[in-house]
Parts: structure tokens; sequence; C-alpha cells
């Protein structure tokens, strides 16, 4: 019962020296209070149904319009047998279960083993799906960074991050920024609400990290009135994010190696800029040090700064995928995000191979065709004129002998 007193206690939220009672000094409209993140929650759910218009209406018309097109995908052949063990055991049976498939089912290895690859194949997400996912976010993101730069540049803290902590705990809340808060909560929690049913790509565990660090740092840094810091780390996140889902857009789509090429080049050059050196020397810096200069370590601080440690660590496995992309696009055999959902290189690579195989066959095959062909004229034209001038001899000795 005394749990939720105890979790707001003063010196967990706020330095030493300062109470709640110091924020009250500001006016209801101007002060932070924690029922306020409720609104986040209707917002959510506002989220995921906006986003459902949003994909279902306005995403197709626009993947029409940069050619974005599904794969053709070859179906398995129905078996009841492989399909109950596929959707009640496991996508990727091991050795031993492909022979025990194999005395079921009497097929061969590589009938079991191609089955589970189609029917694998079949699940994978088709690619208007995944461009309406990343064109949802990319409008988001573009929207959410012009709203919070406007309501940003020309405040002091922007500039001078000293201004962060200055008279703090008594600054006022504007509610531009109060919104600002609100919706991008709101949007994360939408993120979760849908994680079961989104794409699932490779780093999927470090999302669910991210999202959850991200409402928890967006949360108690409302709370505890860190309004100011706060949209800055905000603002640093949508920077780069515009660049991903914009240049996934393009690669979804045909024609457009070119656009998508450079918009990456471009966000690999943001990433890395704003998230492995502003965000640690200006963000961390600010909250790390120069919060020092105003007030002494308290239990608030040591978690707001964790917090942003595991953001930070995010940013440097992230980094690493982004530099390996870049490593493959300078090398020229860049082809898809080191993020994909796809099953496996080795699978693709196998129906690329029987899809060149079968191209190189009929290659070899259209050339012997041609070969034999020009043969066969060759002989029929030289046969051709070999009659002509055996019949133009012909009639000249007919003509001699007569005018003799």
């Amino acid at each position: 019962m005394d749990l939720l007193p105890d979790l707001w206690r003063q010196d967990y939220w706020l330095p030493p020296g300062v109470t709640w009672t110091d924020m009250e000094q500001l006016a209801d409209s101007d002060r932070p209070r924690p029922r306020d993140l409720l609104v986040a929650l209707p917002l959510a759910l506002g989220f995921v149904a906006l986003r459902y218009v949003f994909e279902k209406f306005f995403a197709p018309p626009m993947g029409r319009c940069l050619g974005v097109k599904n794969r053709l995908q070859v179906t398995a052949a129905p078996s009841p047998k492989l399909e109950s063990f596929y959707t009640q055991r496991s996508r990727q049976p091991t050795q031993s279960e492909i022979i025990s498939l194999m005395l079921s089912c009497g097929k061969t290895q590589r009938q079991i083993e191609t089955w589970f690859r189609l029917r694998r194949n079949q699940d994978r997400p088709c690619q208007t799906r995944k461009f309406g996912e990343a064109a949802w976010r990319f409008f988001f993101y573009l929207t959410a960074f012009m709203a919070g730069l406007s309501s940003l540049i020309d405040r002091p803290w922007f500039w001078d991050h000293r201004e962060c902590w200055r008279q703090y705990p008594v600054q006022p809340m504007e509610r531009a920024h109060y919104w600002y808060y609100m919706l991008e909560l709101g949007f994360y929690g939408s993120l979760l609400l849908r994680i079961s049913v989104d794409i699932k790509r490779k780093d999927f565990k470090e999302q669910v990290v991210h999202h959850l660090a991200t409402i928890f740092l967006l949360s108690f840094s409302y709370c505890a009135n860190y309004i100011r810091i706060g949209t800055l780390v905000m603002l640093l996140h949508d920077s780069s994010d515009i660049l991903l889902e914009s240049a996934k857009m393009f690669n979804y789509g045909t024609g457009w190696r070119k656009t998508c090429d450079t918009l990456f080049v471009v966000f690999a050059v943001v990433f890395l800029v704003t998230r492995l050196l502003i965000f640690p020397t200006k963000i961390i810096r600010t909250t790390l040090v120069l919060s020092m200069e105003v007030f002494e370590p308290f239990a608030g601080y040591y978690f707001f700064n964790i917090l942003l440690m595991v953001l930070q660590g995010l940013h440097i496995f992230w980094a690493g995928l982004i530099i390996r992309m870049v490593y493959k696009f300078l090398k020229g055999k860049l082809e898809k995000d080191e993020r994909s959902d796809e099953e496996s290189e080795i699978e693709e690579e196998e129906i690329d191979k029987g899809g060149e195989e079968n191209m190189h066959h009929g290659d070899r095959y259209w050339e012997k065709s041609k070969d034999t062909l020009n043969s066969k004229l060759s002989m029929l034209t030289n046969s051709c004129v070999l009659n002509n001038l055996t019949n133009h001899r012909s009639s000249v000795a007919d003509r001699m002998r007569k005018a003799q």
C-alpha cells in the first residue's frame, strides 16, 4: 500500500534541496504533472487507427508511383503433415526431424528442405506491406521533426545547453512542447502495441529495448520537468530516422536505385554524426556534466543517464550495421538492409542460382540452335550459289553453240 507514495518521493525524482512545492510555483498549465501521461494512451490507439487508414488508402497509390511490386512467389505444395509440423513445432526442422518427416511423408530430404523453404517464403512480408510501414514512419518522423524544430529553433537552450538547467525546476512548460512530448509518447506506444504484428527484423529485440527505453526516458523527463533536454533528445533522433525511412521507400520501388543509394549515404553520415558524435558530446555531456553545475547527483540523475547510455549502446550497435552496409555499398554488393526480415541469404542465393542455371541452360540451348540454324542456312546458300553458277554456265554454252 505504501509503494505508490514511495514512488513519488521527491528525493527520487528531484535534486537535493528541490521539492514538489517548488514546482507548484508554476501555473497549472505551465507545470508538467504525472497524470498528463495518461493522454498518451488514447493517442497511441489513435495512431494505430490512423496508421491502418494510411497503409490501406494512402500508401498503395504512393507505392504504385514509385513502382513498388510484390515478388512472384512459388507456393509450397499442400502437405497436411508438413504444414502441421511447420505451424505447431518449428519453421526450420533439424536434420533428425527431417529424417523423421521423410519416413512419415515419403519424400526425399531435398523435397522436405525445398518445401520448408517455400513455405517460409510464403510468410515473408510482401514489398507493398514493407513500403506501407516505411511510408508511415517517414511521414510521422518528418512531421515531428519539422514541428519540433520550429518550436525549438528560437529557444535559448537549443543553442546554449546550460540553459537546460538554469532556474530549474521553475521552468514553465510551453504548450507546443507538451504536445511534442505527448505525440512522441503516443507514437512509440503505438509501435509497442503493434510489435507482435509488425515486420520482424534481425534487430527485433534491440527495437523492443529501444522503444521501452524511449518511453521510460520521456515519461521520467516529463514528470521531473526535464522538458528542455528531452525535446533536444527527440529532435536529434527524428533527424536521421527521416532519411532512413525515405531510403527504404525508394529501395522497395523500381528504377530508383541511384536515389536510394544517395539517400542511404546521406543517412549514414547524418546517423553517425548525430548518434555517435553529437549525442554523447552534447546531450549526454549536458545531463552528466553540465547539470552538476546546478545541483548534486541524486537517484533520478543516475536513472536518467543510465537510460541515455542504453540508447547510446543501441546507437553503437546500429552504427556497426550501417558501417557494414557502407562497406558493401563501396564494394558494389549492397543489395538489402542489414536488418532485413528475409529468412537467409543462402536461400536467396539458392533461388537466384537456380534461376541463373535455367537462364544459362536456355542460353546454351539457344546458342546451339543458332549455330545449327546458321550452318544449315550456310549450306543452303552455298547450294543455291553453286546451282546458279552451273545453270549460268549451261545457258552460256547453249548460246555459243547456237551462234556457231
